[in-house]
């Protein structure tokens, strides 16, 4: 598969990353080396192995399900660095960007 920058900005958008032009060289290589690992990894021969679908044989592995109490909104915002008393204010992580 071949990289350019354009599918190195395209993918940072749908990211919603920004790099510059030293970052974006800099990524470029780094999803080479990726999709290099991975198109390495169809060489192997696989033939007679089942695919894995879990990591363990445990499934749905669950605790018991047991009602219990709960802490006050006080105690809930006693730490938080800032609220109304109500509500924890945290800031904004993503501004959307105009195309």
């Amino acid at each position: 598969m071949e990289l350019t920058n354009e599918t190195i900005r395209q993918l940072a958008n749908l990211a919603r990353l920004e790099f510059n032009e030293e970052d974006t060289i800099q990524i470029r290589k780094d999803l080479e080396k990726m999709i290099s690992f991975v198109e390495k990894l169809g060489e192997l021969d696989t033939e007679g192995v089942e695919p894995l679908l879990h990591m363990t044989s445990n499934t749905d592995v669950l605790r018991e399900d047991i009602p219990a109490g709960s802490i006050t909104r006080e105690e809930g915002l006693y730490n938080a660095p800032d609220s109304n008393g109500t509500f924890f204010f945290v800031p904004k992580v993503i501004k959307k960007q105009q195309s």
